[in-house]
């Protein structure tokens, strides 16, 4: 559980839930989000990553590669170009879903994540893991 104010005030928490999963619960417009924290891509932090409009879709973008991933459903988002439009005219397509993303409820002010444990492994699990946050770790160590 988190306190709506904390959220609003800050703008962005991370939580490591469960003892198993790092979510970024953030606020866009009095709207409460809640993904993994690290980017399916590379494992870059969200936390850090600009909320932009893509399309009439709202978007946290990666900022180590610039990749968009829908707040609503965890979609890759990209730009690609028909070459059989004249003139040619930059799309926006989907990647189909690669981020985890969590249920938020809100009660008397209170935020309460609903992990999101459907069966179907998404590219932002590997980050989940204990072989990436073992590698993490031996790799803050060293710096």
């Amino acid at each position: 559980m988190v306190l709506r104010e904390d959220i609003v005030r800050s703008g962005r928490v991370t939580k490591l839930l469960n003892g198993c999963r790092d979510v970024l619960i953030l606020n866009h417009h009095g709207e409460i989000h809640a993904i993994d924290m690290r980017c399916y891509h590379a494992g870059g932090p969200l936390q850090h990553g600009d909320i932009e409009d893509f399309n009439g879709r709202l978007c946290i973008v990666c900022p180590w590669h610039k990749y968009k991933i829908t707040l609503a459903e965890g979609e890759g988002l990209y730009q690609a170009v028909d070459p059989a439009d004249v003139p040619p005219r930059p799309r926006w397509r989907s990647k189909g879903v690669k981020q985890r993303v969590h249920k938020v409820t809100e009660v008397n002010g209170n935020v309460y994540i609903t992990l999101n444990v459907s069966g179907e492994a998404l590219e932002s699990d590997f980050y989940q893991t204990e072989k990436f946050r073992t590698g993490l770790l031996k790799s803050q160590a060293k710096t």
